[in-house]
């Protein structure tokens, strides 16, 4: 068992892994007003089709889908980008259309239960053989709350106490069939072991769940599980239970910092340290010199409203800032239940001193996440740095502007990275497992009778 010291904190893979991450018609907040978009059809599944082809052209490892329960009106700008197709509903046809590449989506434990995720990602993981991730969030948003019959979010720390109690009751929901549990033996009219078919019979805080899942073990063992989230509470429920975490963050230093705690953090759950992959994400301009990719940034910045920079910050603070002047510096708001995206925004604000003007532009266009603008290899020498420094296990790609800015990478910037040897030139396996190098859960209640036969 390693523990998380300097010496363990060495790059542990010598290739990356790669997510790539959809969100509308691009992570940059003004998107949508760029001449290159298209929006004649919001949700299009040409626009998917696109998307897929060039990201396993560029065997990444997977594509993953964001969602939201709500819409914010306040901003014709601001609304533009959370409009969302359902996210497993997409899956369900991105599943048709690729054979590799993982295929990933959020789903959040606040307006959700177990038996009803659990059966969804199951099915995904079948319908692709085994390709399915589940971003296990938990809701932020006050309007997402009075969408779902509540006159507020629950507390800070009740949500992730729920989400716990979700993914434990989720992940044995996928064990409960056994591996071997399928007989199938027509002659005997024996369908399955009932032996190795387990009842759950939880009772929480939270849920009440018999079980079994109505649906056999899926080719993964489970759905590979991502969390995203830098707070303390974040932190320590990703170290427990995810398989990847992903992650904004703009300095590497503090990168460095955060992944040798989460690292450090997975012998107290009987975790190895490469048994986590941590995958910031990374907005890139890239042009064929420095100053066409830096033209491209610019022509970017000149579509976003200083107004609508202002009410995107007041969503993820979940306060309006619309009483204050927007040429003075944001006021201490108090963070106690807020979003680690909201302690990243005060942070910076303290840091720098920005005006509300200059950090609504500023967060308005990578939202956290780190930038790099420049020549393909400019940007494969920036993702490499960051890699060979243990900062991170690869990136989670953020495209400005979709589903161009996909192919972009995938043929400017992933050849780089190949010919350095730094990412595959082919997929080596099937699964999303496969892809992030991790290994296949054994169901636990098969574990627990091992455990039993042995003592």
């Amino acid at each position: 068992m390693q523990d998380g010291s300097d010496k363990d904190m060495k790059q542990l893979n010598e290739q990356m892994n790669l997510g790539a991450f959809v969100f509308t018609f691009g992570h940059h907040f003004a998107a949508w007003r760029h001449p290159g978009t298209d929006t004649n059809e919001i949700i299009s599944m040409d626009f998917y089709k696109e998307l897929a082809a060039s990201a396993e052209r560029g065997k990444l490892d997977m594509l993953f889908l964001a969602d939201s329960g709500s819409i914010p009106l306040s901003d014709a700008e601001s609304s533009a980008r959370f409009v969302y197709p359902e996210a497993t509903a997409v899956l369900g046809a991105l599943a048709a259309i690729t054979d590799k590449i993982g295929i990933a989506a959020t789903v959040s434990t606040t307006f959700n239960d177990p038996y009803n995720v659990a059966r969804r990602f199951s099915t995904l993981d079948h319908l692709s053989k085994g390709r399915a991730a589940w971003n296990v969030v938990t809701s932020t948003k006050e309007g997402d709350a009075l969408n779902y019959s509540m006159e507020k979010l629950p507390e800070h720390g009740s949500r992730y106490e729920r989400a716990r109690e979700f993914l434990d009751v989720t992940n044995a929901l996928w064990d409960s069939w056994e591996d071997d549990a399928l007989l199938w033996d027509k002659k005997a009219g024996l369908f399955a072991d009932k032996e190795k078919v387990h009842l759950l019979e939880h009772r929480g805080e939270s849920f009440s769940v018999l079980g079994p899942l109505n649906i056999p073990r899926s080719p993964q063992g489970r759905p590979v599980i991502i969390q995203a989230g830098t707070s303390p509470a974040g932190s320590r429920f990703a170290a427990s239970g995810a398989d990847v975490i992903f992650t904004a963050c703009e300095d590497k230093d503090e990168a460095i910092r955060f992944y040798k705690h989460v690292k450090g953090l997975l012998p107290e759950f009987g975790r190895e340290v490469g048994e986590v992959k941590i995958l910031p994400g990374l907005m890139y301009f890239v042009g064929a010199t420095e100053a066409e990719a830096k033209a491209k940034e610019e022509e970017f910045y000149e579509l976003i409203l200083p107004s609508a920079g202002v009410t995107y910050l007041s969503r993820m603070l979940n306060v309006d800032l619309s009483g204050y002047s927007i040429d003075e510096q944001l006021p201490d708001i108090p963070l106690e239940g807020n979003t680690s995206r909201a302690k990243i925004i005060m942070e910076t604000a303290r840091r720098t001193k920005q005006t509300i003007r200059e950090l609504g532009l500023h967060f308005a266009v990578a939202r956290g996440h780190m930038k790099v603008r420049g020549t393909p290899e400019q940007i494969a020498d920036v993702m490499e740095d960051w890699f060979r420094s243990a900062a991170c296990d690869g990136f989670n790609i953020m495209p400005p502007l979709l589903p161009g800015g996909m192919g972009e990478f995938v043929d400017q910037v992933v050849p780089v990275l190949q010919r350095r040897g730094l990412f595959r030139t082919e997929y080596s396996g099937n699964t999303l497992r496969d892809h992030l190098g991790l290994s296949r859960p054994i169901s636990q209640f098969a574990a627990s009778v091992e455990t039993a036969k042995e003592g």
